[in-house]
């Protein structure tokens, strides 16, 4: 199995939203930087505003902190 990081924000959708995994499961959907943080913060991720730009983490596809509006 290739390795993948254990927060996956994917590409944004048409209104913007990204949606969020950790460790594989669904964890919602995010709006901004402040919205990705408390789903991380409810996953169990106590520094989550730190971990975003830690690549070993976070894997941004679409590009990181790209919150695009419709």
């Amino acid at each position: 199995m290739a390795w993948q990081s254990p927060i996956v924000v994917h590409p944004p959708a048409a209104d913007g939203g990204r949606q969020v995994t950790v460790r594989g499961q669904d964890a919602g959907v995010a709006h901004s930087d402040e919205d990705l943080t408390e789903l991380l913060r409810r996953a169990g991720l106590s520094e989550a505003d730190i971990a975003l730009d830690d690549r070993h983490l976070v894997e941004w596809r679409g590009g990181p902190h790209v919150w695009p509006h419709a």
